[in-house]
């Protein structure tokens, strides 16, 4: 298995919308080999790149069920292979923002709490009962996996903002067309 061996550091680009694989549903993964473990490597180093809370597959241009996850007070981030929340609880509004909606942010409405199942990067299963931002992150990135972008969530569509402007900023990396055509066929 991949992990503690060094590796090359691999950041991708994160697609914006209104790019169609985001409304794409991801497809379970069936065998885990050196092509998921690839993709969650791109998907931690992507994610710390961009200093987001969370990232999926789709954003990268793959349409498999795995996402990225890091929170503030974690050093690393964690990667979880077909997540799927199995029970929620409660309903809060958020500030919610999206790396696919770079500079725009809205209020959502978002569980209390979530339990969530899957596999870890190490292949171990989950389960994990999450609150606060952690489960706001399980929630989004799933609704990612699934073709459903924070903006549905809208408490109304007029609400929509847009963070104040700072210095235009030139893409550092260009597309990753091996996820770009996975996704296409």
């Amino acid at each position: 298995m991949l992990g503690l061996k060094e590796r090359i550091v691999a950041v991708v680009p994160i697609l914006e919308y209104p790019h169609s694989i985001l409304r794409q549903r991801a497809k379970s993964v069936a065998a885990i080999d050196k092509t998921v473990f690839r993709l969650a490597d791109d998907l931690m180093d992507t994610l710390v790149d961009s200093g987001g809370v969370g990232l999926a597959a789709n954003q990268i241009g793959s349409l498999r069920r795995v996402i990225a996850l890091k929170m503030p007070e974690d050093e690393e981030p964690s990667v979880y292979i077909n997540p799927r929340i199995v029970h929620r609880e409660g309903v809060r509004e958020v500030s919610e923002g999206c790396l696919s909606f770079p500079d725009h942010y809205g209020i959502v409405q978002r569980s209390m709490w979530v339990r969530v199942t899957g596999l870890d990067r190490k292949t171990n299963v989950f389960q994990i009962c999450a609150d606060g931002l952690l489960a706001q992150a399980f929630e989004h990135e799933t609704d990612h996996l699934n073709g459903i972008l924070f903006i549905d969530h809208l408490l109304s569509h007029q609400h929509l903002f847009e963070y104040p402007d700072e210095e235009e900023v030139e893409p550092e990396h260009e597309p990753n067309d091996e996820y770009l055509a996975e996704a296409a066929q």
